[in-house]
C-alpha cells in the first residue's frame, strides 16, 4: 500500500524507519558535529520573504530557463553516489523524472546506474559531475565516457580534496563497497524488507568502474586539484563546464575569468567541513560579486518550497536537491519522489502567489524582506 507523506519532515521519517541504519547516516549524515549543516538550514529558516498585494497571480508557471533548455521543475537532482542504497532503481526513477520534466539529474562519477544508461533513461536531461582524484589522469577516461554518451554539461565538484570525516557513518562502519561485519549483519536483520528487496535486485555498486573501467576509492585524495587542472579541462571539454563546491567571492571571480559556464554554490550538504559558512548566505555575496548575469546554481540544505523560492531570491538561478530526493524513494519508491515534488510543485506556487508573483523570473532580492 502506498503510504503518503506531507512533507520533507515525513519523508524522512519514514526512511529512517524503513532503511538500514548505516544507510540512513550515510545519507542524513554531514561532518563533525553536524553544526555547519544545521546553521544553514536555520539561516535558511531565518530569511524572511515579503508577501505583496493586489496583483493578480491567478496563473503562475514554476518553469525556468536552464542553459537555454526548458524546465518545468525550478529544481533538479544533486550528484549523488550510490542512489540505489536508497531502493533498487533509485538513480532510474530519477532519470525518468528528469526525462519527464526536462530538469536535469546530477550523474554522480559513483552512481549505482551507469552513466550511460542514465543520460538515455534521463533523454539527455543529465549532467555528469567529476571528481578529481589522484594525478587527475584517471578522469580523462571518464570525461571521455560522457562525451562519448552525449553529455552536454560537465560539473566539476572541488570542494573534497579530502573527504569529510562523517562521525555517524564511522560509528556505523560504512564502507564501500560494503563490508558486513556483525554490528553491520545486526543491522540488515532488522530492517528486512529494505534487505530481501536489495537482495533480490542485487547489492548496489558503483557501476561507472570495474572490469575495464578500473576500481573508484572513494577516500583517495583529490588535494592535487589545482588551476592548471582547471584550465586543461576547460580546454578539453567542448560543453557548458559548471564548478560545484564554491562558498566563496574571490574563487567565484577567478573561475568566471577562467572560463566557466556557470558556478554551483555548495557546501556539499554540510558534508566536507562543519564550519563552513551558511551557503544561503554566500550565494548572496557571490551574486554580488559576479554580477547579475552570471549563472549561479544552488544545493545545500533546500527542504521546501519557500526554501527553493529563498534560493531563487538570494541570486540563485537554479537549485538541485539531494536527500529530499533519496528519503522520498526509500519513503514510498516512485510514488514518493511523485509526491515529493507534486508537494515542492504546490509550495512553490503557492509562495510565488503570496509573494504576488506570476513566474520564478519575477522572485528577486526585492522578494526577501528587509527589517527596517
Amino acid at each position: 500500500m502506498p503510504t503518503d507523506f506531507f512533507d520533507y519532515t515525513d519523508a524522512r521519517r519514514l526512511a529512517r524507519r524503513r532503511l538500514p541504519w548505516m544507510v540512513f547516516d550515510y545519507i542524513d549524515g554531514a561532518a563533525g558535529t553536524e553544526q555547519g549543516e544545521a546553521l544553514n538550514r536555520q539561516t535558511l529558516q531565518n530569511l524572511r520573504l515579503q508577501p505583496r498585494v493586489l496583483n493578480n497571480v491567478e496563473h503562475r508557471d514554476i518553469g525556468v530557463q536552464v542553459f537555454g533548455k526548458r524546465a518545468d521543475l525550478p529544481f533538479g537532482t544533486s550528484p549523488m553516489g550510490m542512489c540505489n542504497l536508497a531502493g533498487p532503481n533509485a538513480d532510474m526513477m530519477l532519470a525518468r523524472l528528469a526525462a519527464k520534466t526536462g530538469a536535469p539529474l546530477g550523474v554522480s562519477t559513483v552512481s549505482s546506474t551507469s552513466l550511460e544508461n542514465l543520460i538515455m533513461a534521463a533523454n539527455g536531461n543529465a549532467w555528469f559531475q567529476l571528481y578529481f582524484s589522484g594525478d587527475g589522469s584517471g578522469t580523462i577516461a571518464l570525461v571521455n565516457r560522457a562525451q562519448t554518451a552525449g553529455y552536454e554539461t560537465l560539473v566539476l565538484t572541488l570542494d573534497v580534496p579530502e573527504v569529510g570525516r562523517r562521525p555517524r557513518e564511522l560509528r556505523r562502519g560504512f564502507k564501500m563497497p560494503f563490508k558486513i561485519g556483525p554490528s553491520q549483519f545486526l543491522d540488515l536483520a532488522m530492517h528486512p524488507r529494505w534487505s530481501l528487496t536489495t537482495l533480490a535486485h542485487g547489492a548496489p555498486k558503483m557501476a561507472n568502474f570495474g572490469g575495464l573501467h578500473g576500481a573508484f576509492d572513494r577516500t583517495e585524495t583529490r588535494a592535487r586539484a589545482d588551476w592548471a587542472y582547471l584550465a586543461r579541462l576547460r580546454d578539453q571539454w567542448k560543453g557548458k563546464l559548471v564548478v560545484k563546491g564554491v562558498l566563496d567571492t574571490t574563487d567565484a571571480k577567478h573561475l568566471v575569468s577562467a572560463g566557466v559556464d556557470a558556478i554551483q554554490v555548495s557546501s556539499h550538504g554540510g558534508r566536507q567541513l562543519d564550519s563552513a559558512p551558511p551557503p544561503i548566505l554566500a550565494l548572496g555575496q557571490i551574486r554580488k560579486a559576479v554580477g547579475p548575469d552570471f549563472p549561479l546554481f544552488f544545493d545545500s540544505g533546500l527542504r521546501s518550497g519557500e526554501d527553493i523560492v529563498k534560493a531563487y531570491a538570494m541570486g540563485a538561478n537554479f537549485v538541485f536537491l539531494g536527500r529530499p530526493m533519496l528519503f522520498a524513494i526509500a519513503a514510498d519508491n516512485a510514488h514518493g519522489l511523485d509526491r515529493l515534488c507534486d508537494i515542492l510543485k504546490t509550495e512553490i506556487s503557492l509562495t510565488l502567489a503570496q509573494l504576488g508573483h506570476n513566474s520564478m523570473s519575477q522572485v528577486s532580492s526585492a522578494s526577501i524582506w528587509k527589517e527596517i
